[in-house]
């Protein structure tokens, strides 16, 4: 497969801000410091197109990356942070929000969970309303690479038992080996061509 061409668009602030050329959209969430940012990274082939934080909860606006003049990667800000206010995790709430509900291009979402660990109460939430939106989602565990074969396929089984309802696919990911980055690029690929085609 060929090295996709990657380039950063905007940071935007709200909708007034996001791209208006149509092109189709593939949403990247997840609870802070669950490795979307590295996760961008390998889906690019670079190590710097999105930056990557030792202090979860950096990113606060929508980032839009550009892929072949073919479709757009929005990476969303994190959710889950506690070290915020609350009026800041209102508003980046109200920016999720306001995306996910309203912006027609969006083909996809990419549902990132720490394949270490246990889902937080927030992302059983995010996984609630992406089913009662009815948007099509992919869950892509991220840092597989930190478990052996074993423990993995056993987080496999209960992130598919948690999330599988409504997703497209339970994928495992890892931004350090680039397993299942050939797989992801195949879900986005697929959800915006069939994006263009409806």
């Amino acid at each position: 497969m060929r090295k996709p061409r990657v380039e950063f668009t905007i940071s935007a602030a709200g909708p007034a801000q996001f791209p208006r050329d149509g092109l189709p959209e593939v949403a990247f969430l997840g609870r802070s410091n669950v490795g979307k940012s590295s996760l961008l990274n390998a889906l690019a082939g670079v190590s710097n197109l999105a930056r990557v934080s030792s202090q979860p909860g950096r990113t606060r606006l929508v980032n839009f990356f550009r892929v072949d003049d073919d479709l757009y990667l929005a990476d969303l800000p994190g959710y889950g942070y506690a070290a915020v206010s609350h009026e800041t995790r209102g508003e980046w709430e109200k920016l999720v929000t306001s995306y996910l509900v309203d912006r027609g291009p969006l083909a996809l979402c990419v549902f990132l969970v720490d394949a270490r660990h246990e889902p937080m109460e927030a992302d059983r939430v995010l996984h609630r309303f992406l089913g009662q939106q009815g948007l099509p989602f992919v869950v892509a565990a991220t840092k597989a690479d930190k478990l052996k074969r074993g423990a993995l396929a056993q987080r496999l089984r209960a992130l598919q038992a948690a999330f599988g309802a409504g997703a497209e696919a339970v994928m495992a990911v890892s931004a350090e080996t680039k397993q299942g980055v050939p797989e992801l690029w195949h879900a986005v690929r697929e959800a915006a061509s069939q994006a263009r085609t409806a």
